[in-house]
């Protein structure tokens, strides 16, 4: 078979299952946003650990570095610029009716489910832009250095792993309606993603504190909808 399947790539390939799941999980039946949030968590936690775990193994081939790079982009863009997307469109339907919105004429109630449509379609076209970006400048940078990488260029399309469980806990604790919330979250991180300003690549401790927070957020989603 053509790839490779060693356990440098177990975790990256996780995280696409995971992704898959919660994109099935969101757009059908009654899973709606707030169980299609836990696997961009279980995404953003198989990302933490991936580019470690392939580091870790010495005697890679090139073609090995170069496939771990392109497999780790593709599935970033299924977990972090589409599945983001996903539990939008899961938020919207399980929101207030249109009619409800009290910011819209009545000749304009047809507008807001299209002006919602492309704050998706630019959050996702944004991800998959910095992604393709990053991997052209990950090629240029490792010609000429060595070592990985010490800042990122824009905000990296992880974040979205700990931005938008946020939102969703905000949900659980007031009465009020969060969706638009959440899709002022997908534009503004659409932005950040593609703003040139430079942000210091977390070490070891910053990358505990992050799974820290990720996990946190899990387990306050976990016992706010199911245990209280």
């Amino acid at each position: 078979m053509i790839g490779y399947y060693n356990y440098t790539m177990f975790l990256t390939y996780g995280s696409l299952i995971s992704a898959l799941l919660g994109i099935i999980i969101s757009l059908h039946g009654p899973g709606h946003p707030f169980v299609g949030i836990y696997f961009l968590l279980v995404c953003g936690l198989c990302d933490a650990f991936d580019g470690k775990v392939a580091r870790s193994k010495k005697d890679r081939l090139e073609e090995e570095k170069k496939f771990g790079i392109q497999v780790d982009s593709l599935a970033d863009l299924v977990a972090f610029g589409v599945l983001p997307a996903c539990i939008g469109d899961a938020m919207l339907r399980v929101s207030e009716r249109v009619d409800d919105v009290p910011v819209l004429a009545a000749d304009e109630k047809h507008l807001y489910p299209l002006f919602l449509f492309a704050i998706m379609a630019f959050y996702a076209l944004a991800a998959l832009i910095r992604l393709a970006y990053f991997n052209v400048q990950e090629e240029v940078r490792q010609k000429e250095e060595n070592g990985v990488r010490k800042t990122y260029t824009g905000l990296p399309v992880t974040g979205a792993a700990l931005i938008f469980p946020g939102i969703l806990l905000l949900q659980f604790l007031t009465p009020k309606d969060m969706t638009l919330v959440y899709f002022g979250g997908l534009l503004i991180t659409g932005i950040l993603f593609l703003l040139p300003f430079h942000i210091k690549k977390p070490g070891m401790r910053g990358l505990l504190i992050m799974v820290a927070f990720g996990a946190l957020e899990f387990f306050l989603l976990l016992a706010i909808k199911y245990l209280l």
